[in-house]
């Protein structure tokens, strides 16, 4: 019953995920989103729509004060990006082709997570540990988007670039992060009137839509026009939303963390790969391969394996 009950609560909100997506599908294959108006799209959307939403949840949710061991959040999203690269440069090691291997990896390492996240806390969890926990995972998508946003748009698009740029690692979002930071240690934050936080809070709760939207398009849009390599897939569902999350149960059943915490953890290593890479790889125009294909048969995935995972945790922490 419990396994059943966590079906329902995630259910939800991934059907509102292909939904939003399903409209950019089909967009895209009426001729009615041309191919130049989805990477206009995904320009919008990282340089101007993601960098306002993380900006103005920096400046209006964040204190140093209240949470003086933020950077371990920090810390847990880094350690769980590299565990997922790490899996996902051993199982692409028979892979050939120098481009599905980098969009495997990346499929791998990055996770859906910032958007399914934050909508499937508000169905399984109570409203007072709610409060907290969005804090938590704020906190864990500033080293996120650090890295997804500069190593992994250079990684991603590799053969586009000759050799690593010092000024690749400053794109919009991580750009947002770090003028949050500065704002709030200088407290200039105090100062912003509403009729700028306002406007910036609206072209944030964009980006949700906008990247499901892109997402679908460039699923329409698929240069091979063929079906994705069978095994490809299969061996990323194993690597991201099995591997992945049975490991991470280990760990916190071995140092025995906090509910919170170590439900944080779970869901994010059990969650499917980030959206944002069809976006980035729109953005550096490298006529992606499997990028499309695997963030869509990873969230199909997701609907069993995510509240598995979940239930399991539960019982886990039930169990101590």
């Amino acid at each position: 019953m419990e396994i059943l009950s966590y079906f329902k609560s995630v259910f939800h909100p991934m059907l509102q995920i292909f939904f939003l997506g399903s409209i950019g599908f089909v967009l895209a294959r009426r001729k009615a989103l041309p191919e130049a108006g989805v990477s206009g799209l995904a320009v919008f959307l990282i340089g101007v729509s993601l960098p306002s939403l993380i900006f103005w949840q920096i400046i209006s949710k964040f204190s140093f004060t209240l949470y003086p061991d933020w950077w371990v959040f920090v810390l847990i999203s880094l350690l769980i990006t590299a565990v997922g690269l790490s899996l996902g440069f051993l199982f692409s090691f028979r892979i050939k082709d120098a481009q599905v291997k980098r969009e495997f990896v990346s499929l791998a390492g990055f996770q859906n997570a910032g958007y399914l996240p934050l909508a499937l806390l508000g169905w399984i969890l109570p409203q007072e540990q709610l409060s907290v926990m969005l804090i938590y995972l704020f906190l864990f998508l500033l080293g996120f988007n650090l890295v997804i946003w500069s190593w992994g748009a250079f990684f991603l698009s590799a053969h586009k670039l000759k050799r690593f740029s010092f000024a690749s690692l400053f794109s919009p979002p991580v750009i947002a992060v770090l003028l949050g930071f500065a704002f709030i240690l200088l407290k200039i934050n105090r100062f912003l009137p509403r009729f700028i936080l306002s406007p910036l809070e609206m072209l944030g709760n964009c980006s949700f839509p906008l990247a499901m939207i892109v997402v679908g398009a460039s699923l329409a849009q698929l240069s091979s026009g063929r079906p994705p390599d069978r095994k490809i897939m299969l061996k990323l569902i194993f690597t991201k939303l099995v591997l992945l999350p049975f490991l991470g149960l280990l760990f916190i059943s071995y140092f025995h963390l906090p509910y919170l915490m170590g439900l944080l953890i779970i869901l994010e290593l059990a969650a499917p790969s980030a959206n944002n890479l069809v976006v980035i790889s729109r953005q550096h125009e490298q006529g992606e391969k499997i990028v499309s294909s695997g963030i869509l048969y990873s969230h199909i995935a997701a609907l069993i394996t995510l509240p598995v995972f979940l239930a399991l945790y539960n019982l886990i922490v039930s169990c101590k």
